[in-house]
């Protein structure tokens, strides 16, 4: 696609600049040099992340407006969700994660190559299939996306179905204010878990650095758009080919995205993150309920106002809390 070609050439231009002109002379003058190589990567993730912020705040901000899907009545927690995702959105956490589990993932994929078991390049394995058509960055982010939301819908249905993990995913269920913010609130440790999954996926099918950055950016802003405050309704057909706002406020029900089975029981719908297929081939697609109030059953009075935290430090500590503590 010639469009998407000329939008990758200027953020490449763009990016260039910004390496040049800023991030180089910068770290010359701290006499610190040794980082230009992490600082060209570190660039690509900080401009494509102001990016991303701006398109959230300007396309998602005005659908919020235009068409919200219930009043705003707790600003507070809102700007919490926004510290969440200024953590992960400006490279702070995948920092974290580079530094911490960057070395972990190469021994591990280093001891699997010793032992026989070598990447593949998914993109190539599928040219026969399509002669003439695989050679298109297009067709390569569209493969490389299905994976990942195969992968990222089975992650998901863990993170609900197991009594640990629901521990931590909590943290994102417990916010009853849901905004085009809410994404990125998450327990640090259930995003680690993901992301470790997700980055070895990765590294063994063998998706290109390029194309890594340009998945994650595409699957951000769809999370985003599917948390945002909008009641925006899509043809019917297009509602069940594309994760929407609706689609996901639903699994974000209370007593219905995670306790559908009844109560104090795990199960929950609407777990793909952008393609509702997986939902609709594995029966857990729910197009019919009617979107109500978002968080979780027990933080209701009437069944016993359980504390899940205001701010960010509560809300991490409190999780581990329940990890620890659970049954």
């Amino acid at each position: 696609m010639i469009w998407l070609d000329t939008l990758v050439d200027a953020f490449d231009h763009a990016h260039q600049w910004v390496y040049e002109y800023l991030a180089q002379p910068l770290l010359f003058s701290l006499g610190q040099s040794a980082f230009l190589e992490d600082a060209f990567v570190a660039t690509q993730w900080l401009l494509l992340s102001l990016l991303q912020l701006a398109f959230m705040l300007v396309v998602f901000g005005a659908l919020e407006k235009w068409r919200p899907a219930e009043r705003v009545t707790d600003r507070p927690a809102i700007r919490v969700d926004v510290l969440y995702t200024l953590i992960h959105r400006l490279g702070l956490f995948r920092l974290g994660m580079f530094l911490g589990l960057g070395p972990f993932i190469d021994d591990l994929l280093g001891w699997g190559a010793v032992h026989g078991l070598s990447t593949v390049h998914l993109d190539q394995w599928a040219a026969p299939w399509w002669p003439g058509v695989t050679d298109t960055l297009a067709f390569s982010l569209l493969l490389y996306l299905l994976v990942f939301d195969f992968v990222d819908y089975w992650i998901h249905r863990g993170q609900h179905g197991l009594n640990r993990w629901w521990a931590l995913h909590a943290v994102h269920h417990s916010q009853q204010q849901m905004t085009l913010w809410s994404d990125n609130r998450n327990h640090l440790l259930d995003d680690m878990v993901r992301d470790l999954i997700i980055v070895l996926v990765s590294r063994l099918i063998g998706v290109p650095p390029e194309q890594f950055l340009a998945l994650v950016v595409l699957t951000q802003l769809t999370e985003s758009l599917s948390h945002a405050n909008t009641r925006v309704r899509l043809w019917p057909w297009l509602e069940r080919c594309v994760v929407t706002p609706r689609f996901h406020r639903v699994h974000h029900g209370i007593g219905v995205g995670h306790e559908s089975r009844g109560p104090g029981s795990l199960g929950g719908c609407n777990f793909a993150v952008l393609f509702p297929v997986w939902d609709i081939l594995f029966g857990t697609a729910d197009f019919r309920t009617p979107i109500g109030p978002t968080g979780i059953r027990d933080q209701l009075p009437e069944k016993g106002g359980r504390d899940y935290g205001r701010g960010f430090l509560a809300q991490q500590w409190l999780g581990l809390k329940r990890l620890l503590s659970w049954g």
